[in-house]
């Protein structure tokens, strides 16, 4: 494989703004998306990242930048999975070997990055609400630009989605949107809706069979052109009834297709003809994920989002010998366990099996196993329902989708009390993926929250023990766990509940404490470690495992014995677990002395690149923590 498409005599060197796409000729663009291919492989192979969704619509992307002005029409992604073609066309070619590393380029369109990016997104199904506010705007200021919305099939089973369809519909204003259907999101759609968009009349037989009956309709002597004409007729009503054509329709959209997106020439045709229409239309172009490269192609699913591999075979490469299991493997088969005993146990995900280790429920328990597909609100309502009916849901979301679940957490679960568990996967810094996906918020939007039980394990046994208790607890629960393999401690067969609201002294002192949460803790102890070794500080450990009920009267009791106190956590510090120690502290009287410093994310967004990469940056690594705390006891 040629590995290396900048070259100076290649077609992608010559591509500096999307105006060099315009110039060239069919033949050109053809040869263009090879070297377009090569370059995303052997990138995403060094880097990781989502390939086969981007591989699938190189195609795509040059029919249309070569179809719409850029300079002035403005093109919205939905989640961005599909936008590194995008990157490599609009001026950043030349940075795309920094894909997903720290200073490099986002692995997401970001407003900030490049000004062809008119709306930046991470999360799914945001893409036809965002072009439609764009298109509002531009309808305000008078201007006539068009906008576009490239949306998912797999991102057209959430809920936004239709609300975004259904205002454009009733404003009646110019919008483009393309669905890519490539009949797969990150796992395979599921619903009622998803089977719908699915269907089309362009399967092999269907089209042989009606060119036969069109041809023996001709043959009708006098009045076969008029029975191939109606018959023609005919099938556009079919169509229209069962395609998605009818349901678009219904929403006042305009829609054409479905094409292939693999098609240039004909990709371009229908956007120059789109050009000319008026009001909102949409556009169905029928896609293959991972085109183009073969082991893409066969496991789309695994090219997601893929680690380094090798370009050559699709082999993940060998980073030394296997280390401890991920605290999502881990979790994944601590509830396979569970649900063997428990039969009211049920795993609810909204399109991650795999992510949230719930493919190995799934196996195991099928009937007990629910895919909702990208519908996070759904799904904790959902939850809330079978907990009513006297099941013990178990829901395995990450962290940074969660988020959207909010009112139907307060609402539906904790204000009823029902024994709902939450599981929030990638709880913390989850790395390259950046500030769309890192979970920096949890603690502090969940920890306020009534009848909730809240919990951050320090390592894989300990999330062993959590999620057990969380499954015997009569009320709702969340709990919450870092991307990444686990310490590499000696897991339990049988794993026991643990005492409700009390931490664990890990390690005792007389100079200080540290309080750490959830992954913080194993540097937080080995920091204290090598204080002690380096300047003979004796610093105790607190692992405070509860962030609701927090750990209050052993809290006041660490207060009282030591007079400087270190709170860690991964999560932002506004309204974190730190604060709330401060107000234990404080409303127990315990301030007075006891000197409190707190240690967690910044108020702001963390950049992506490399988990170890950042905890070192922000100090969160056992080094800054060890600074931080030699600092604090230097301090007068």
């Amino acid at each position: 494989m040629d590995v290396t498409p900048l070259t100076q005599n290649s077609l992608l060197s010559r591509i500096k703004t999307p105006a060099d796409v315009q110039r060239l000729s069919l033949q050109e663009l053809s040869q263009l998306a090879v070297e377009i291919r090569q370059l995303i492989i052997q990138t995403v192979s060094h880097t990781g990242g989502h390939l086969a969704p981007s591989l699938g619509v190189v195609e795509l992307t040059l029919a249309l930048l070569k179809s719409f002005d850029l300079e002035s029409d403005k093109l919205v992604w939905d989640v961005g999975h599909q936008a590194y073609a995008y990157k490599i066309l609009t001026g950043r070619a030349d940075r795309f070997n920094t894909l997903r590393t720290q200073g490099g380029l986002s692995g997401f369109p970001k407003r900030s990055e490049s000004p062809y990016d008119a709306f930046g997104v991470g999360h799914s199904s945001t893409s036809i609400s965002a072009a439609l506010g764009l298109a509002y705007g531009r309808d305000l200021k008078k201007e006539h630009n068009r906008v576009i919305a490239v949306i998912g099939d797999g991102s057209m089973t959430a809920g936004l989605a239709y609300e975004g369809l259904n205002q454009a519909g009733g404003l009646h204003g110019d919008l483009t949107v393309i669905l890519n259907d490539n009949e797969m999101s990150i796992s395979k759609n599921v619903g009622a809706l998803s089977s719908f968009l699915s269907r089309n009349l362009t399967k092999k037989w269907v089209v042989q069979f009606k060119k036969d009956v069109e041809s023996i309709l001709k043959a009708v002597p006098k009045i076969g052109g008029d029975l191939a004409t109606y018959a023609r007729k005919s099938e556009e009503a079919f169509k229209h009834f069962f395609t998605p054509g009818m349901l678009f329709e219904a929403f006042r959209f305009n829609y054409l297709g479905p094409f292939d997106g693999h098609n240039i020439e004909q990709l371009t045709k229908v956007f120059e003809q789109v050009k000319t229409l008026s009001g909102p239309v949409l556009v169905h172009v029928l896609t293959k994920k991972g085109k183009g490269y073969t082991p893409a192609e066969n496991n789309p699913t695994y090219f997601h989002g893929v680690g380094c591999f090798e370009p050559e075979t699709g082999l993940a490469k060998k980073f030394g010998p296997c280390g401890a299991p991920s605290y999502t493997s881990v979790f994944g088969k601590t509830l396979v366990k569970e649900a063997k005993a428990d039969e009211r146990i049920v795993a609810i995900t909204a399109a991650m099996p795999e992510g949230t280790g719930l493919d190995q429920f799934a196996s195991a328990y099928p009937e007990r196993f629910v895919d909702v597909g990208i519908c996070e609100q759904h799904a904790v309502t959902f939850a809330a329902g079978l907990a009513a009916e006297g099941f013990r849901p178990v829901v395995a979301i990450y962290s940074t989708f969660m988020q959207r679940s909010y009112d139907q957490i307060v609402h539906d679960v904790c204000l009823q009390n029902l024994p709902v568990t939450l599981c929030l996967d990638r709880g913390g810094l989850v790395g390259e993926d950046g500030p769309t996906h890192h979970g920096a918020f949890d603690l502090s939007f969940m920890r306020h929250i009534p009848n909730l039980l809240f919990m951050a394990p320090a390592d894989e046994a300990e999330l062993q023990r959590m999620l057990v208790t969380a499954l015997k607890h009569e009320g709702p629960v969340a709990l919450r766990y870092p991307r990444g393999a686990g310490v590499g401690v000696e897991l339990h067969d049988a794993p026991e509940p643990l005492p409700l609201g009390l931490g664990e002294l890990v390690r005792d002192g007389e100079d200080g404490v540290i309080v750490a949460i959830g992954s913080r803790v194993h540097p937080a102890r080995l920091a204290a470690e090598k204080l002690e070794k380096e300047i003979g500080k004796k610093v105790a450990v607190f692992n405070a495992r509860f962030i609701r009920p927090i750990a209050e009267q052993q809290l006041v009791e660490l207060a009282g014995r030591f007079s400087k106190m270190l709170v860690v956590e991964e999560n932002v510090l506004k309204g974190g677990f730190g604060a709330g120690v401060l107000e234990v502290l404080a409303d127990n009287d315990a301030l007075e002395h006891c000197r409190v410093h707190r240690l967690g994310l910044p108020d702001g967004f963390v950049e992506h690149g490399k988990q170890k990469e950042l905890r070192a940056k922000l100090g969160l690594d056992m080094n800054g923590i060890c600074a931080k705390m030699q600092e604090f006891l230097d301090a007068e």
